[in-house]
């Protein structure tokens, strides 16, 4: 497989958005972000522990503080996550249309 290279932004929001979402893991957070664990992993050991200088907004949802960066990053995987439910979801939706016709076009009442 072919190796990405990522900013140092992306790198830091990463980091942000782990350290900054409670009950987190690295498997969860790079699926998200379509990273892999380990590369996840090394970024949290190299720039972890709040390096970051982005301004702070607390969470009404959680109560938790997170970064401007963090909450981007975290806005932004979710919205992926989305997209791609709905295109699941469409698919499902045209096979069970093509399905329905299929099985009407059956019966010979």
């Amino acid at each position: 497989m072919a190796r990405k290279n990522y900013t140092d932004e992306f790198r830091q929001r990463a980091v942000d958005l782990y350290e900054s979402t409670p009950g987190a893991t690295l498997k969860g957070i790079a699926a998200d972000l379509g990273i892999s664990r380990g590369a996840l992993r090394e970024w949290v050991e190299k720039h972890g522990s709040g390096t970051t200088t982005a301004s702070v907004a607390t969470s009404p949802a959680a109560g938790r503080v997170e970064s401007q960066a963090a909450k981007i990053i975290r806005l932004e995987a979710e919205n992926v996550r989305l997209e791609a439910e709905r295109v699941k979801l469409e698919t499902e939706r045209d096979i069970l249309r093509q399905a329905a016709k299929y099985f009407a076009g059956e019966t010979n009442w």
